[in-house]
């Protein structure tokens, strides 16, 4: 099977799904991967859908601040 076949396939059983309402599509959190200003640790933040600036607290350090 080629490539092009799977593709189509794919958005074949993909319509078919969404036809029948057995597939729900909803929007989940987003991941933000945050430098600490203070000391440079990585964070992971969390953000609701349409946040753009999420607060957190560094996990190495305890300083608070915001995402950019």
């Amino acid at each position: 099977m080629s490539k092009q076949a799977m593709r189509e396939e794919a958005e074949r059983l993909i319509k078919e799904a969404m036809e029948r309402k057995a597939v729900t599509v909803k929007h989940g959190d987003t991941r933000i991967e945050a430098t600490c200003g203070k000391c440079g640790a990585k964070n992971r933040v969390s953000a609701a859908p349409g946040q753009i600036r999420v607060p957190f607290t560094c996990k190495d350090c305890g300083h608070k601040q915001v995402t950019l």
